[in-house]
């Protein structure tokens, strides 16, 4: 397969190959909530040539979550907060891992 089959787009995680409706479906939620979400900027889906929204699935993702938080009576902006820094905090840890492996690694001198 070349780098310019569609069919690739299949794999990929950020290609927003779900429409609002069909999102909306797939997470048991409405429009009105993904629009909420995605004023409150925890994701902002690419727009169609027509104008309309269309979401990943790494979007899906993080919409499951906020709505995961929404359920057990987090606002919406509570809620899209929380996801926010639960990704930073991931995100951190897995640097802070990185950096402890590299720090572990044997140093090579340059001195002569």
């Amino acid at each position: 397969m070349t780098a310019d089959n569609p069919l690739d787009r299949l794999d990929d995680d950020d290609y927003p190959a779900y429409t609002m409706g069909r999102a909306a479906e797939m997470l048991g939620t409405t429009p009105a909530f993904l629009r909420a979400i995605g004023e409150a900027r925890l994701i902002t889906p690419l727009r169609s040539e027509g104008g309309h929204r269309r979401y990943s699935r790494y979007q899906l993702r993080i919409a499951a979550r906020a709505r995961e938080l929404v359920d057990q009576g987090t606002s919406v902006e509570a809620a899209c907060r929380i996801v926010v820094l639960e990704d930073q905090l991931e995100e951190a840890q897995r640097m802070n891992e990185e950096l402890r492996a590299a720090a572990s690694q044997p140093q090579h001198s340059t001195d002569a």
